[in-house]
């Protein structure tokens, strides 16, 4: 098993990246999220500057946010600072999307974004359709030989976020890697779907590298799971459950867990509501209520949507349960656990504890 550090993005985020990758993590891994965190490249720029070995990766960059020639060029320079050591992860979309107000993205165009950005970095022309105009007109990468602008010599992996079936068959057809919402026994019916995507596409059909994304916080002696401390450390990545069921039944975008808990959706809709009118908001725009602390805090009032099951989800435990819940997500496939640290606070705690447990399992 591998292990990434994933922290919402702050420009200063490579400070703990350093001693990341000091303690044995493998990746440092940077969401894409517009209106929440800061910019994501501008991020990387900083940690692989200051870094020589962790990989540095999206998680998960947002095709909305920019044409597929502005990430593929992001993404190159990157690889400029830190050949070799950069992935670009993309998704359809979470809250680059829903904090607009918006759908995901759709699969299809999800499809199209992903190829064109792959055909870019590949150094090969592609045909481009300008938003504005309804233009085609013919592109690539110009500058593939200069020394000064980007790298695209060097692979660049392309990891793509699925759960639904469709998307996860572009996994597939396109991926290098595949990314997950945690870790589990539906895994067993995700790598088929990848697998006859790839046959058809005429591509290998060996398992990609699969990345779960996990909330991580090794408890101290004699702690338990709802202790304050790991409430505070864990809880908003517990919330981000509550914020999902919320879009699916109440964001008007369709999400994949309508009907799934309608109950929890509608108390978390009457809090949202209250919340939002105690503070004199809109209740035509709750969906920026309702992200607000997104994978970073708990809402004054969240902390009671917080439970048990949530936390014993996530890769939570003593150093020993932490190594066996690893070893179970490593039996279902995955090869990687890109662990959540909420703040940089957090995040140098996660890493003073985890790194005793990388090097019990190293090798």
């Amino acid at each position: 098993m591998e292990y990434g550090l994933l922290v919402p993005t702050y420009i200063d985020m490579w400070k703990e990246v350093v001693r990341a990758e000091e303690a044995g993590f493998t990746h440092a891994w940077f969401p894409d999220s517009q209106l929440i965190w800061s910019d994501c490249y501008a991020a990387m720029a900083l940690a692989a500057e200051r870094t020589s070995t962790i990989k540095l990766g999206t998680l998960v960059s947002i095709p909305s946010n920019r044409i597929a020639p502005v990430t593929a060029s992001a993404i190159a320079t990157i690889n400029k600072l830190a050949p070799g050591r950069t992935i670009l992860a993309l998704g359809t979309g979470y809250t680059g999307r829903n904090t607009m107000g918006l759908p995901s993205y759709p699969v299809r165009r999800f499809r199209e974004y992903a190829q064109q950005v792959r055909d870019l970095l590949d150094g090969k022309d592609i045909l481009h359709t300008d938003d504005v105009t309804g233009r085609e007109t013919w592109i690539r990468l110009i500058h593939p030989d200069h020394p000064d602008f980007y790298n695209i010599k060097d692979h660049i992996p392309i990891y793509l976020a699925a759960n639904g079936p469709r998307a996860t068959a572009v996994v597939g057809e396109i991926g290098d890697g595949f990314v997950t919402a945690g870790t589990g026994p539906w895994l067993d019916s995700a790598f088929p779907i990848i697998e006859n995507a790839a046959r058809s596409a005429g591509r290998s059909t060996e398992k990609p590298y699969t990345v779960g994304l996990v909330g991580a916080c090794v408890l101290e002696d004699g702690e338990d799971i709802m202790s304050e401390r790991v409430v505070h450390r864990a809880g908003a990545v517990a919330a981000v459950n509550n914020h999902t069921i919320w879009e699916s039944e109440y964001g008007g975008w369709g999400g994949n867990l309508k009907g799934v808990n309608p109950d929890l959706a509608a108390e978390y809709n009457q809090y949202i509501t209250e919340y939002a009118e105690e503070r004199g908001r809109p209740l035509d725009r709750l969906y920026l209520d309702v992200h607000e602390g997104h994978y970073s805090y708990l809402k004054e009032g969240e902390a009671r949507f917080v439970t048990r099951d949530r936390l014993e989800d996530m890769i939570i435990g003593t150093p020993d349960q932490i190594i066996e819940k690893a070893e179970r997500a490593e039996s279902q496939g995955v090869d990687h656990l890109a662990m959540t640290a909420l703040d940089p606070a957090a995040a140098n705690d996660l890493i003073d504890e985890m790194a005793p447990i990388i090097a019990r399992t190293a090798g």
